[in-house]
């Protein structure tokens, strides 16, 4: 059996071989397409193909993971930073290097179940980049204004730092706009997304913006996964704490998932629970009738809204805010 384990750094990549159980001495790349094309020859040399794998890294470990995807008799595994944060533990790893991670990678991929990274279609990996990169050029354009309303505090601020600081807001909102327009191009130029991003618009509540972002996101997962490995992918299932008879502790969410979806649908389920009925009934059962404070409750109602748009995008059907939740009588009438 071969099995290798590629440790994913912003400039070099360390891999560990294991033929038949012997590790081999580790060797490093670097992290650009050229290094990537090294290690496919390394591993090409293997007789009877080799199993890889890799940490999930932001952004870095994606263009090596698509190059041994396409790779024959190379099969690639990528897996959540925290399943071999916690598989170092019950090794009992005393030291930590890039070579002993990428040999812990490699007796992970020994050990445990294998499942293979399916490689997303391009253009999905293109809105990806693009949506990101709107929610990098946000997220800076806030701070941004943030800086600039505590120059305009001081008198002592002087009027060229405010100026270039609101030339620096107006370019920002140029780039998410030129982005944007980019984004909505790609949707219509592939009927897939196209069909995907109109049914997710038509939810109250999620508007062009926003339904980028979540569409990204979720056209980048592997076919075939369920409503509930979706809600865990997004880092949104209960995470339960129980142990013996004396402890117990309140069930939270996990938070060992994608950020950018929960980020991207947040501001959605807000104003979705003010302008949808069904979505605001239900905001409203959770908190007088379960007694869950604001936050949780728009919580449970983010992971609801992913069932709901897994659903969706399974039947091609639109929005149904009766099958969201089912208003009383009362609230009907």
């Amino acid at each position: 059996m071969n099995v290798a384990g590629i440790d994913v750094g912003h400039k070099e990549l360390v891999i560990v071989v294991s033929v038949n159980g012997k590790t081999r001495k580790a060797k490093t790349f670097k992290n650009t397409a050229p290094g990537h094309q090294a290690i496919i020859q390394l591993l090409s040399k293997l007789k009877g193909g080799v199993s890889v794998c890799i940490e999930a890294t932001g952004i870095y470990h994606f263009d090596l993971a698509v190059a041994l995807s396409l790779t024959e008799d190379i099969d690639v595994m990528v897996i959540n930073p925290k399943a071999s944060h916690n598989f170092v533990k019950v090794l009992m790893k005393r030291s930590k290097t890039d070579v002993v991670d990428a040999e812990t990678l490699a007796i992970y991929c020994e050990r445990m179940p294998f499942e293979v990274w399916q490689c997303p279609a391009d253009e999905t990996i293109t809105l990806r980049a693009i949506s990101r990169r709107i929610a990098t050029l946000n997220k800076l354009k806030t701070q941004t204004k943030n800086q600039l309303h505590a120059l305009n505090a001081t008198e002592e601020t002087p009027m060229l730092v405010i100026e270039q600081t609101e030339e620096l807001i107006t370019l920002l909102e140029k780039q998410i706009q030129e982005h944007r327009e980019s984004a909505l191009e790609l949707i219509q130029q592939h009927k897939g997304l196209a069909e995907a991003f109109m049914l997710i618009t038509r939810i109250k509540g999620i508007a062009e913006a926003s339904g980028i972002q979540i569409l990204a996101e979720l056209m980048i997962l592997p076919k075939g996964l369920s409503a509930r490995q979706w809600v865990a992918y997004a880092g949104l299932d209960p995470r339960i704490f129980e142990s013996g008879s004396s402890v117990a502790k309140k069930p939270r969410l996990s938070k060992a998932g994608n950020k950018y979806i929960h980020q991207a649908l947040y501001m959605p389920a807000l104003v979705a629970t003010r302008f949808e009925p069904n979505i605001r009934g239900y905001y409203t059962h959770l908190i007088e009738d379960n007694g869950l404070k604001k936050v949780q409750a728009v919580c449970v109602v983010i992971r609801k809204l992913l069932h709901a748009i897994h659903g969706m995008s399974k039947d091609k059907k639109e929005f149904d805010g009766t099958r969201f939740y089912t208003l009383p009588v009362e609230a009907n009438s």
